[in-house]
This record gives structure tokens, C-alpha cells and sequence, in this order.
């Protein structure tokens, strides 16, 4: 058979594009693997900087390597010289070094949006984060941030106190833009109650979504919600229409989930839910 040297076709226009600055799971359920499938299902082009490597499956997470933050800032320096990047997606950082230096690059790029899921624990409950990071994310991200989507625990570890209610999340929820953050969603799935309710609190008003509870123990569902946050900016949505977007595409995810191991976590189905 003859070979066609002919140029490649230029093919189809480029994709908008979204990076994930987060760590890496190696049971496939969260974190950069589940941010990279969430880009995937709405057709947007994936980019990862890694800040950690977890050993963890549906059982629990074993061990976690934080990269060097010379690596990190590597990673983030060579995608950004060669991708027009359309949003960014922050999660799991690790560390207060690597909290520095995602904002030392984010800084020189002030109009690239910026959603922040602030990882702090596995859904296990193994600790992802050495305690001083939430002081270094307070000081060095939350301004930067377009949007923060604490779950309740998250919010309670960055506000120190009890979270009840709707009440209290709103309370929560004023007080972390209080601290700098331009605009919150607080995820309410951790309280009781056969409806799940999202707060999404700006300077300029709140809107709450609703949505029915699915019983199990979920995992991947905050670092997808917010990966699919940044997807829809990147898209060029504006954020409460790419909030209620991402809710609703992380609801059918899980609703399409399966268990792939021994353990009880439920992950989602990123590509089924599209």
C-alpha cells in the first residue's frame, strides 16, 4: 500500500482549555484523574500541574509525596508559555510552600479565572495537608481566587467553628469572603436531610440550589464539581450559570457511579453523566 506523505490536515479549532493544579490519585476516583475526565465530558482540553503523589485506592489513601515547589512552578511556567488557558482549577496543594508558589505564578496571570477547592482531608479522612497551608491560602489565594468551594468541613477548619445549619453556612459562607475570597460556594452535602443545598454567596447576593441527596459514600464529587466550575468558565460561561451547570453534571455522575474496588466509595461516571 502506499503511504499518503501529504501535510496533516489542520484539523478542527482548538478546544477551550482548562489546567488542574492539584494531586494525583492513584485509585482513579479524584483528583487530577477525576479533573482531567471532568474537562473531557465538556469537551474541554486538559492541562495538570501536579503538586503531589497519593498512594490510595477506595480503601483509604497509604502514603503522600508533596513535589518540590521548583517542580510545581515548573510545571505551571511551561504550560503557561505555550496554552491560552481558559480558567484553572486549584485543589489538593499539600503544602504552604506549594500554596506560594501556585499564587507566585498565578500572580503574573491576573485575568486567567481561578476556582479553589480547598483539599484539605480524604474522604477517608486521611490528612492531605500539612496544618500550616491554611494560613498560607488565606494569605496567598483566596483573593486570587475567582471562586472557593468549600464542603462544611473545609469551611469549618478555615472559619474555627461549628457549622449546623443553612443559617450557619451562610454565616460561614460571609465570613470567608470576609477573609478575601471573591465569592463562595458552600457545598452542604455533609448536613442531614434528603435534600443536599449549595450556597453560592458573592458581594452582590446568594442564590441556593437543591438538589436530591444520593445515599453512599461518594468520593471525587468536590474535586469534579469544582473541575467542572472551571470547565464552564473556560467555556466562557458566567460563574452562578457555570455553577448550576457543574452541580447538576456532578449530580448524573453520581447517579451513574459505580464502586470499582473493595472499599465502599462510590466514584463517579464523568463520561456517562454527558
Amino acid at each position: 500500500m502506499q503511504k499518503n506523505n501529504s501535510p496533516a490536515s489542520p484539523g478542527r479549532k482548538s478546544p477551550p482549555i482548562a489546567l488542574t493544579i492539584a494531586g494525583s490519585d492513584s485509585g482513579g476516583g479524584a483528583g487530577i484523574q477525576a479533573d482531567l475526565r471532568t474537562f473531557a465530558a465538556f469537551g474541554v482540553h486538559g492541562l495538570s500541574a501536579i503538586t503531589a503523589v497519593t498512594a490510595q485506592n477506595t480503601l483509604g489513601v497509604d502514603a503522600v509525596h508533596r513535589l518540590p515547589a521548583p517542580m510545581l512552578g515548573a510545571q505551571l511556567q511551561a504550560v503557561f508559555a505555550d496554552f491560552r488557558i481558559g480558567a484553572v482549577k486549584i485543589g489538593m496543594l499539600a503544602s504552604a510552600n506549594l500554596a506560594r508558589e501556585t499564587a507566585r505564578v498565578l500572580h503574573a496571570h491576573p485575568r486567567v479565572p481561578v476556582v479553589l477547592d480547598p483539599v484539605l482531608i480524604a474522604t477517608t479522612g486521611a490528612a492531605l495537608a500539612r496544618e500550616d497551608l491554611v494560613e498560607s491560602m488565606r494569605r496567598h489565594l483566596f483573593a486570587r481566587a475567582d471562586l472557593l468551594t468549600p464542603n462544611i468541613p473545609e469551611a469549618q477548619t478555615l472559619i474555627g467553628h461549628r457549622i449546623r445549619d443553612r443559617d450557619g453556612m451562610h454565616a460561614a459562607a460571609a465570613t470567608l469572603l470576609e477573609h478575601g475570597a471573591r465569592a463562595v460556594l458552600l457545598k452542604g452535602g455533609h448536613l442531614h436531610g434528603g435534600e443536599v443545598a449549595d450556597l453560592l454567596l458573592t458581594r452582590e447576593g446568594e442564590h441556593w440550589f437543591h438538589q436530591r441527596r444520593i445515599r453512599g459514600e461518594s468520593h471525587g464529587t468536590g474535586c469534579s464539581l469544582a473541575a467542572a466550575i472551571a470547565a464552564g468558565l473556560a467555556c466562557g460561561h458566567a460563574l452562578e450559570a457555570a455553577v448550576e451547570q457543574a452541580i447538576g453534571f456532578v449530580h448524573a455522575a453520581l447517579a451513574a457511579g459505580y464502586r470499582p474496588g473493595r472499599g465502599r466509595l462510590r466514584v463517579l461516571d464523568h463520561l456517562g453523566a454527558r
